[in-house]
């Protein structure tokens, strides 16, 4: 690591003991500094996250926020997910306290080159597709950020001469500094959390801050398809790179040759881990079929054009499960891909009302109160050759602590079912 004496000695508040802030606060004591953590929850998640802290030196805050533990701090780091609206994010401006994410922190002690990948939609398979082509040309890699591992609990690791890619959400650009990757990538921008961004411009104003310390050493690497970015690529100090939908590929697909072509990686190499690629957990992952009815886990598709790329990808009749956390986003997006293929949908969670008032008179709706009840009456509903496909276009954190443990439950539900048949 770099800059590691920069924290000796600093006391230092970590907003959030999910699994970044948990890696943050081992860090961060393992520098010498003073550690406190704060956490609004009390459940099973930040218990078991105590008992995995590094030291009883660091002292942690369950279930409330203390004016105390912001305003002694030299430095407020914000874990993932922590919204900006947050008490210990508004006590910090009051005190003037800087804030700043979890990535930035690991990234000042980064020795290695950093790319960094955002977008609506395709983030998690780009940085695993990159990290997989690195990888195959003989680069030491480590794949972190929202994909799964911290950033924060893999830079002890790290040399000069490797790389690290991180998949990076908005939420986590609004906090950022000095963060400055060798290569940044926007896959695209679509109407996505207007719950927390007041409009669009909004929204793509934070995924920019992406390239704000970019100079002429580093490269910026964009889609040509979309036109929000095209306007972005004007008078910027890093090298500007499109891709765009071509030669038989998936935009990923392109994004990642792009970004091997700067890397002055072989095609033949990254051709090679396109046709390995098996896809992701929680992404269009067939779970099971049970009398002739296939159920399909896309728990990671939070977006409406995700789910639109997930039933266009269905060449079957569908039964669709969704909901969750509202976002702000236009659900009615949907209907062109979804008119003639979607039989029934069964709707859960906060954003349940407001889908079925987009979707009704359009496809047959119903609300239910779990996952589960919307599993066992779609495969009632459902016809051998059918599909019953699980694309929430909504956040988990109504009912879920993420994606994954949403899409664990549905497999597992399934797989219930299929054994009680």
């Amino acid at each position: 690591m770099i800059n590691t004496k920069y924290f000796k000695g600093k006391k230092i508040t970590i907003v959030g003991l999910a699994r970044s802030g948990l890696a943050c606060a081992n860090l961060l004591h393992s520098l010498g500094a003073s550690v406190r953590v704060t956490d609004i929850n009390v459940n099973m998640q930040t218990r078991a996250s105590v008992l995995m802290l590094s030291s009883t030196d660091i002292q942690v805050e369950l279930g409330t926020h203390s004016p105390d533990f912001i305003k002694n701090a030299d430095l407020i780091v914000v874990s993932p997910g922590v919204p900006a609206n947050a008490q210990p994010i508004s006590w910090a401006k009051e005190f003037a306290k800087p804030v700043i994410s979890e990535i930035e922190l690991a990234s000042m002690l980064c020795p290695s080159e950093i790319i960094a990948v955002t977008g609506s939609n395709g983030k998690t398979t780009v940085t695993t597709l990159i990290g997989k082509v690195l990888e195959k040309s003989g680069k030491n890699v480590f794949v972190c950020g929202n994909i799964g591992k911290p950033f924060s609990g893999e830079v002890a690791k790290m040399n000069k001469g490797d790389f690290v890619v991180l998949e990076v959400s908005s939420f986590q650009l609004e906090t950022i500094n000095n963060f400055k990757p060798k290569i940044a990538v926007i896959l695209n921008l679509t109407p996505n959390h207007l719950d927390r961004y007041n409009n669009i411009q909004e929204y793509l104003d934070a995924k920019k801050r992406i390239f704000m310390n970019q100079d002429r050493h580093d490269f910026l690497v964009l889609n040509a398809d979309d036109p929000l970015l095209r306007d972005v690529a004007s008078s910027l100090k890093p090298k500007v790179v499109f891709f765009s939908k071509q030669g038989g590929l998936n935009p990923n697909q392109n994004a990642v040759i792009e970004i091997g072509k700067i890397l002055k990686i072989k095609m033949e190499v990254m051709l090679s881990v396109f046709r390995d690629f098996k896809g992701l957990e929680h992404r269009m992952e067939e779970v099971a079929e049970i009398r002739g009815v296939k159920f399909i886990n896309d728990s990671k598709a939070t977006t409406a054009d995700s789910a639109i790329w997930a039933i266009n990808n269905i060449s079957a009749p569908i039964i669709l499960i969704a909901g969750g956390r509202h976002k702000g986003i236009n659900y009615k997006v949907i209907l062109e891909a979804a008119r003639n293929k979607v039989k029934q949908a069964f709707l859960i969670g906060e954003a349940r009302d407001i889908i079925a008032a987009e979707l009704s008179g359009e496809i047959p709706v119903e609300k239910v109160d779990s996952l589960k009840e919307a599993i066992i009456k779609s495969y009632g509903q459902a016809k051998p050759g059918d599909y019953v496909l699980f694309s929430p276009m909504c956040s988990s954190f109504d009912m879920f602590k993420d994606y994954e443990q949403r899409g664990v439950a549905f497999k597992k539900t399934v797989l219930d079912l299929a054994r009680g048949v």
